[in-house]
């Protein structure tokens, strides 16, 4: 069963080609730029060839059209005609109250999509835009849509409700979503066979870091909490997001800097974390390199981060009544042993030891934490491509 994973965002589309008999990879890409000057398709075949498109992308619909023309392509693609792709999974941030597991898209969901848009709108239209054409350029094939809010649906009424006035929740569904969903149901249950454990047995603490950050409580295998909440702003501080903030900075920097509520919404999103910490940079890489230098501020940023992590670490467990395993993934989590590090160490009053060796790797799986550990620290590359064919998979085959 050949399943095209599409990922719209609003100016790119990333897309993998899986044979899901082997759960293996026949080919991946990029379509970037999409409506901007010099957009291109950069696609990469299992067998390590390499395509690079330059091409005007005007808007998602000739984005896709070329990316099929890639993937059929006679030399760099892998298959010869797009009939053998059996279903389209896509990825859709934002699935609000109505939906707490994948699901077939027909005409009626996309209306639901698209009135929820306003709970994601730099999200969701684009995702909506690439199942649309998508549906008009593979009739034959399945439509899935995988939601990044679903695995948090799980979420007990005590933790997802903010402690505003409860019509606010009726009227608006103002409450706590989370995000990274895909991310941390793969990661939690991919830990939990490395342990050789069922995840039903096991509290795991999942750490997506990266650009973008949140941290899950998966307890029993279901997601109890998370960090990020109605919109993905809140939690750890961020590359370029504020994460926790007391919201009467709000109203006070309005009136102090007399920002309009669109650009206070800017400068939390896309001029704090740690770019608005350090002045320098939102790359954390940056900030290491900058750190080492002797930045004072580059490693403020740093050290509030992993801060952080350690804050909800401890409260998380304490949710949960203990601790089997903590999880790092995503482009930070999965690379930085020095942010890995500071949080381990920030944890050593538990017993915790680190295998500095083990930790010394990059994106690999791989358990970082000394023997006779009170809970197993560990890395685990996440997948979420493969999430959303297997999701996509269960309800097509």
């Amino acid at each position: 069963m050949l399943i095209l994973v599409v990922n719209c965002g609003s100016s790119s589309i990333k897309y993998k080609l899986m044979n899901m008999e082997q759960e293996t990879v026949l080919l991946s890409g990029l379509s970037e730029r999409i409506g901007i000057a010099g957009s291109r398709i950069k696609q990469e075949s299992y067998k390590g060839e390499q395509l690079v498109l330059e091409q005007d992308l005007p808007n998602h619909k000739v984005a896709l059209e070329a990316i099929l023309k890639c993937i059929t392509d006679e030399k760099y693609g892998a298959i010869n005609d797009i009939s053998e792709i059996k279903a389209v999974g896509h990825r859709v941030v934002h699935g609000g109250e109505k939906f707490n597991q994948s699901v077939v898209i027909n005409e009626e969901l996309i209306q639901v999509l698209e009135e929820m848009s306003e709970l994601a709108p730099l999200h969701n239209p684009p995702n909506i835009v690439g199942i649309k054409t998508c549906q008009e350029l593979m009739p034959h094939a399945a439509q899935v849509a995988v939601f990044d809010t679903a695995f948090h649906a799980a979420m007990p009424k005590h933790a997802y409700t903010y402690a505003i006035p409860f019509e606010y929740y009726e009227k608006y569904k103002i409450r706590r979503y989370g995000f990274h969903g895909t991310s941390h149901k793969f990661v939690s249950r991919r830990a939990a066979e490395i342990l050789g454990q069922p995840v039903q047995d096991l509290k795991i603490i999942v750490c997506h870091l990266g650009n973008g950050s949140s941290i899950s409580a998966v307890k029993n295998g279901i997601s109890v909490d998370t960090t990020m909440g109605f919109t993905p702003l809140p939690g750890l501080p961020m590359g370029t997001r504020s994460g926790d903030i007391d919201p009467a900075i709000v109203p006070f920097l309005m009136e102090k800097e007399n920002l309009s509520v669109s650009e206070v919404n800017n400068v939390l999103n896309k001029k704090s974390g740690v770019l608005g910490i350090s002045g320098i940079s939102s790359d954390f890489r940056d900030l290491e390199e900058a750190a080492q230098q002797g930045n004072e501020r580059a490693e403020l940023a740093l050290s509030m981060f992993a801060y952080a992590i350690i804050k909800y670490v401890g409260a998380y467990t304490a949710a949960m009544g203990g601790l089997d395993a903590l999880v790092f993934t995503g482009g930070i989590g999965e690379n930085s042993k020095d942010m890995r590090a500071r949080v381990l160490k920030g944890l050593a009053y538990t017993g915790l030891q680190i295998d500095e060796e083990k930790n010394n790797s990059r994106g690999k799986e791989v358990i970082i934490s000394k023997p006779g550990a009170p809970f197993a620290a560990m890395v685990v590359p996440t997948n979420e491509e493969l999430m959303i064919a297997r999701e996509t998979k269960e309800l097509v085959q």
